[in-house]
């Protein structure tokens, strides 16, 4: 399989995706000069701009790319980065994309208060789309919230060390996933899609952006500097990701019981989480993650099949294959 290259898929998505950073950049401006630079330096640093692509593919695969779709593709970056913002202060990061966090150089306070103004500028873009659409600001506040539940049900299931698969599934939905389907559907309902359209590319979404998480919970394991950010965060907080569940279905019961204990108890963080990674790679916890998230991105791709052949649905496998294949 040929390896997908993330820059053709933004060559192909110009100059529209050029015109989502614009607003972005234009939203973002500030007369208080330590927050509109620290703005722009956060958004220099941008990463891939998944979300916005998978707003615009979607719309474009659902009749056409318009000004509103620009709208709502940069609502969802600024979301996202806002989620960022404030996930470094939780998780205590110094370290996003390979440069350190405003939290780490501005102090917690900073970074929140960041965090919160992206968020508030998320719906402003929103509210600026020319053929403004009421649902989208109610799925944008949906999506807050389950990206607010997931993060504290992940705290809740952190301390008590028992997060089962059905746990650890109903996490990734709703800190990751619910945000992916959230950028399609409103691509979606800036070109006016049919339902059916609506409800194939939010199944796609959905399983998309499960991958994405589960791809994110083995980079842990196995990532290092390329990543962007340190290895073993999540076993550090204590998190029971993936991985380490997949590694669970090939020991005893009480074998299981022993690493979930030592996980939530043991006091020394960095060498407790280095015995369960030496565990996860000796109980083949990383291929057996790998074998759902293949099945994750079929998924996703299946969900599309029956939509009409086009560039955009060629472009929505591809990001599909991308999310699978990454490496940071």
């Amino acid at each position: 399989m040929t390896a997908v290259d993330i820059s053709l898929i933004h060559k192909f998505l110009e100059p529209r995706l050029s015109e989502v950073a614009a607003l972005i950049v234009s939203s973002l401006r500030s007369d208080v000069s330590l927050l509109d630079r620290t703005n722009m330096s956060v958004f220099s640093n941008p990463g891939k701009l998944l979300r916005p692509m998978l707003t615009l593919c979607a719309a474009g695969i659902s009749g056409g790319v318009n000004d509103d779709s620009v709208h709502y593709a940069a609502a969802t970056e600024l979301l996202h980065n806002a989620t960022l913002l404030h996930d470094d202060v939780v998780d205590g990061s110094d370290l996003r994309r390979g440069k350190p966090t405003v939290s780490s150089l501005l102090g917690s306070t900073a970074a929140v208060l960041l965090g919160d103004f992206w968020l508030v500028k998320a719906l402003d873009v929103i509210l600026g789309a020319s053929h403004y659409s009421e649902p989208v600001v109610r799925i944008f506040g949906r999506t807050i919230s389950q990206l607010a539940e997931g993060e504290i049900f992940q705290m809740e299931k952190s301390g008590a060390g028992d997060t089962s698969m059905d746990d650890y599934l109903r996490i990734v939905h709703s800190k990751t996933a619910s945000l992916f389907e959230t950028a399609v559907i409103c691509g979606a309902i800036s070109a006016d899609a049919p339902e059916r359209v609506k409800a194939a590319l939010k199944a796609y979404a959905g399983h998309m952006g499960v991958a994405f998480q589960m791809k994110d919970d083995v980079l842990d394991y196995t990532g290092g500097e390329a990543t962007g950010k340190p290895r073993g965060q999540d076993l550090k907080e204590r998190k029971i990701t993936l991985p380490l569940l997949c590694a669970f279905r090939n020991v005893s019961p009480e074998e299981e019981a022993s690493v979930r204990d030592e996980l939530t108890h043991d006091e020394d963080a960095g060498s407790m989480a280095a015995r369960v990674r030496d565990f996860v790679l000796g109980h083949e916890g990383i291929e057996g993650a790998e074998t759902i998230i293949a099945e994750e991105i079929a998924l996703a791709t299946e969900c599309i099949s029956t939509l009409p052949a086009s560039d955009w649905k060629d472009r929505l496998s591809a990001l599909a294959g991308f999310v699978g294949e990454r490496a940071e």
